[in-house]
């Protein structure tokens, strides 16, 4: 069974969140088939080639069939030939998207949480909420909890907590009913209120 850190109001360690003992027995094929779909989902695709058919240039026989010793041709659009078409080349038409149902997704989700619990990377708070609205108060936050990079997760986001955070690299503040698979696994510490994950345990 897989424990979070649970933090009190001056962020040090406090005790433990156990997380439900069956999410030890989740596969690790569901995150992976989840990022791949996630990926290919955004995954811009602008590489376009030509094939012979589409290259502008006569389709003229450059030379005689037999008689001078080179291998035989019949339009200079083949690949072959500098200008000619691409061979195989990529094409914008070619769909990347790989659909995965709700179900896998959960479990995604449920499966990087407890990856990052069983690393000592989720840490549970009471509250998260910067009334000053100032970055640098965010700031001593996400240095003491997550140095280099960390995904904040909070039940609702109110007005001064985005402004304190929206301004720091390496750091995102969401709401629960936000988050996702890919995500978690992408920052090395998760933040997460004490409401937040027992919503999102609740769901599941």
């Amino acid at each position: 069974m897989s424990k979070a850190v649970t933090l009190n109001e001056q962020y040090e360690p406090a005790g433990d969140f156990a997380l439900p003992e069956a999410y030890e027995s989740i596969s690790e094929q569901n995150l992976y088939l989840y990022v791949k779909s996630f990926l290919g989902a955004i995954r811009q695709n602008g590489a376009h080639t030509k094939t012979r058919a589409a290259v502008s240039g006569t389709d003229k026989k450059p030379f005689a069939q037999k008689g001078g010793g080179r291998a035989r041709q019949g339009s200079l659009k083949g690949p072959t030939f500098v200008g000619g078409g691409t061979a195989f080349g990529p094409k914008n038409s070619r769909n990347y998207v790989q659909k995965v149902n709700k179900k896998q997704k959960r479990l995604a989700l449920l499966y990087a949480l407890n990856k990052k619990a069983s690393e000592g990377s989720l840490l549970v708070i009471d509250s998260l909420k910067i009334e000053s609205s100032k970055t640098k108060e965010a700031f001593k936050i996400a240095a003491k909890l997550a140095p280099r990079d960390g995904l904040f997760v909070v039940l609702n986001i109110n007005e001064n907590s985005f402004r304190a955070f929206r301004n720091l690299p390496n750091h995102y503040l969401m709401e629960a009913g936000e988050i996702n698979a890919y995500i978690v696994a992408s920052y090395r510490v998760i933040v997460i209120e004490k409401a937040a994950l027992e919503q999102i345990i609740k769901e599941g």
